[in-house]
């Protein structure tokens, strides 16, 4: 079967239907609404290039006009769902695209009527596929290896669309776009399908990426308030734990929320839940460079310090305990004050294990209870104090 302009265009069609209902098999997975968008353009092509073959019948007005017009708006639905992936706004300019599209039913009939015609359609294509792949720049960065494919296919197409205009401005190159006759036709109709397969296969990978990252984001995240949970904290807890030595040592603060019961008993469990989002909040802006926190659970919070020592350790808790404090009593009238109780311990040697850490803590935090509560107490198990580990307890009064 010889691949004449015809054959080119039924090639084409079955891929961007192809395309189109690939992608919108895609959303109904992923729910991400550039994939709408993107499927919509393949099925723009599709029906363009149906169009196109009515040529043939002397349709010209159906066959060029109407069936390029639905190419370049097929491109700029790639380019509003490149837009919707990455967040970005676009210009209500970029409408201007069809008022342009629209003047070339003004164009005379003549010999130059092909190459205008060529002319304002690659420059038009090439503009907003170039854009597209510009928004995609950024992303690259953090988007893994489908961002950057798509980024690059775009890129090539819009390159090949501005390459199209060449042939326009040398004088004698022959172009008729009613009998699809001319090399660059024939190359443009080769260059679109294999472009068909590059971008759908492209743009596929880049929400697959984004959502395999969410739904990993999600898993080492505690819902409520955002930070990492006990998963979380386990897997990127070893490399902070085995780098504690004497010259750098390591600590853990246990912290637990004195009276939380009574918030939730008196103002509701939404009460509790701004609780602890707050306290939350107040560790993660108060975490030192290069340590960890995560909620194990309930109104258990933890923090992982490098490059310890007591009196960081105690300044921390301190902080910690005095914004809380003032913070708590400002919002929930109780009973009893609502306050913390920290469990800290401190090591130059890396632990068993982040289980065996967290229970050195938990000892220290019952014993930071059972001194009255609102108050630290630290266990320094460095080398220094082994024969005799340290205690240091510090109340808020």
């Amino acid at each position: 079967m010889a691949l004449d302009p015809s054959t080119m265009l039924t090639i084409t069609i079955a891929l961007a239907l192809a395309a189109a209902l690939y992608l919108a098999i895609e959303w109904q997975t992923a729910r991400e609404s550039p994939l709408l968008f993107w499927s919509a353009g393949f099925a723009l092509i599709s029906i363009g290039c149906t169009l196109a073959l009515l040529r043939n019948s002397g349709l010209l007005l159906v066959g060029i006009w109407f069936a390029n017009g639905l190419l370049i708006t097929a491109h700029w639905l790639f380019l509003l769902g490149v837009a919707r992936f990455t967040e970005a706004r676009l210009s209500r300019a970029w409408y201007l695209i069809f008022v342009a599209w629209a003047a070339m039913l003004l164009l005379p009939e003549g010999p130059a009527w092909s190459k205008v015609m060529l002319l304002v359609n690659s420059l038009l294509v090439a503009l907003v596929t170039l854009r597209a792949s510009q928004l995609l720049r950024p992303m690259g960065r953090s988007m893994g290896v489908g961002v950057v494919q798509l980024r690059y296919v775009l890129l090539g197409h819009g390159l090949f669309y501005i390459a199209k205009t060449i042939p326009v401005l040398v004088p004698g190159t022959l172009i008729d776009l009613a009998a699809f006759r001319g090399e660059i036709i024939q190359v443009s109709l080769v260059e679109g399908a294999m472009a068909i397969m590059l971008i759908a296969l492209s743009m596929t990978g880049t929400v697959r990426y984004r959502r395999e990252k969410r739904i990993e984001r999600l898993a080492a995240r505690d819902p409520l308030t955002a930070m990492y949970n006990r998963r979380a904290l386990e897997a990127r807890a070893p490399h902070l734990l085995l780098s504690a030595s004497p010259a750098r040592p390591g600590a853990l603060l246990l912290i637990d929320i004195d009276n939380f019961k009574l918030v939730n008993d008196l103002h509701g469990h939404t009460a509790g839940d701004r609780l602890l989002v707050a306290l939350g909040e107040m560790i993660r802006v108060g975490l030192p460079e290069g340590a960890l926190a995560a909620r194990l659970g309930g109104d258990e919070f933890v923090i992982l310090l490098r490059n310890a020592s007591p009196e960081r350790i105690v300044a921390l808790g301190d902080m910690l305990r005095q914004q809380f404090h003032d913070m708590a009593a400002r919002t929930f009238a109780t009973p009893q004050a609502v306050t913390l109780s920290i469990g800290a311990s401190l090591f130059d040697q890396p632990p068993a294990s982040l289980a065996a850490l967290i229970e050195q803590g938990d000892v220290a935090l019952y014993e930071s209870k059972r001194g009255g509560r609102n108050s630290i107490r630290l266990v320094d198990r460095t080398v220094a104090t082994t024969e005799q580990p340290a205690e240091l307890n510090r109340s808020l009064r």
